[in-house]
């Protein structure tokens, strides 16, 4: 076993993923590990418990200070990204028509040891009724109850709500902290404004990787070979998708090999057509995100980005018919007005059809119960690719073959 203090542990692997903060602390001590992972981000001190085996979790977690186990128990009980799974569950709780003085002398050990933000008035079913800050009660006068001076009704969260749901509902509120209570409005613990909004942070940080398939938990201290085993599948399906887009090329090699020329601007099609629907892509999952994309709206933003797609399409088409025509009147080309309009009229039509699918793969993706952001620049990439190279190819072949 090895003799480390449980701060610089919990340094040491504060940015690494779980399965390599495992290995790191196996030959640890349970004691220091449940004093290090006490030091972490509830949801990252949790994945890390996980990847113990089942034996010597509980080991570490009978090894944790009195509470801190129990703590652990209710969270593992609820799904990642939710309130539960970042729940504080020794919430401060007093029955109804408690003394001020009462609740001060409970306190006097308990403010030693942890800070104590907020107090909860409670009734005998344990439904919170009303929160006291602790500040208010140095102002109480004698012989006055909890109820005198509570905000009675307060907002709460639910332990199953979603991390990001939650993040728009306290969002305008800034409390220090929250309580978290049950459909009939039991009090069951509290959760930190900073927990939320750490936690929140990570989550963004994850979602640009998320979209070209780098799992969340990878970081820049995991080992090679795990991080080959996140990404590579990934890039396995990526290169079947490509598959898909050289497909159609090869479908239209006879008009290639008739018209060389084609095959210069298919790379400048394709690219101008993908980051027309990446931006589409990461507007639309910054609205979902914000809950802005509510019932209704779907069918508008979609309407709105096939819009923006055909004006910049034009705008960027233009450019690029001018392009076409003059290399190909450089290469004597007797079609060069007829190539130039069909480079206008496929960026057209490609970038429509790239809005459309930017705005689409997400909401597509959260219907069938996924991530919206995982793989989806992989997804969307693959339908910009097979449709602005088909329409580009598909009317070179019929209007000039």
């Amino acid at each position: 076993m090895t003799d480390i203090p449980s701060k610089m542990l919990s340094a040491r692997i504060r940015n690494l993923d779980a399965m390599s903060s495992q290995r790191k602390l196996d030959g640890v001590d349970n004691t220091d590990i449940a004093l290090a992972l006490g030091d972490l981000r509830p949801a990252q001190a949790l994945d890390i418990l996980r990847q113990f085996a089942p034996d010597r979790r509980a080991a570490i977690l009978a090894a944790a200070p009195a509470g801190e186990d129990e703590q652990w128990r209710v969270r593992m009980r609820y799904a990642e990204s939710t309130i539960g799974h970042l729940m504080d569950v020794s919430a401060l709780s007093f029955p109804t028509g408690t003394s001020v003085q009462t609740a001060i002398d409970a306190l006097r050990d308990t403010i030693r040891t942890r800070l104590v933000t907020y107090i909860y008035v409670v009734d005998a079913a344990m439904r919170l009724i009303g929160v006291v800050a602790f500040r208010e009660m140095l102002y109480a006068q004698h012989g006055q109850t909890l109820d005198d001076i509570m905000v009675r009704n307060p907002f709460s969260l639910r332990p199953n709500a979603e991390l990001v749901d939650a993040m728009r509902e306290v969002v305008t509120r800034h409390y220090p902290v929250y309580p978290v209570c049950d459909a009939d409005g039991k009090l069951l613990g509290q959760v930190r404004g900073q927990v939320l909004f750490e936690e929140q942070a990570f989550e963004i940080s994850a979602q640009a990787g998320s979209m070209v398939g780098v799992e969340k938990e990878e970081r820049t201290t995991t080992p090679w070979q795990r991080a080959l085993r996140f990404r590579h599948p990934w890039l396995q399906l990526n290169l079947l998708t490509a598959f898909i887009a050289a497909a159609v090329v090869g479908y239209f090699q006879n008009t290639v090999n008739a018209i060389v020329l084609l095959a210069v601007f298919l790379p400048v099609l394709s690219g101008q057509c993908s980051n027309t629907g990446c931006q589409a892509l990461a507007v639309t999952l910054r609205g979902m995100t914000l809950n802005e994309i509510r019932e209704g709206r779907a069918r508008r933003l979609m309407l709105k980005e096939a819009w923006l797609g055909l004006l910049n399409g034009l705008l960027v088409g233009l450019v690029a018919s001018v392009g076409m025509y003059v290399i190909a009147r450089i290469e004597h080309n007797s079609q060069a007005f007829p190539l130039a309009l069909i480079t206008l009229v496929a960026m057209a039509l490609s970038s429509v059809a790239s809005g459309v699918a930017g705005a689409g793969v997400p909401m597509l993706l959260k219907r069938a119960g996924a991530d919206p952001a995982m793989a989806s620049s992989i997804f969307l990439t693959t339908a910009t690719d097979v449709v602005s190279m088909g329409l580009f190819l598909g009317m070179a072949q019929w209007f000039l073959l």
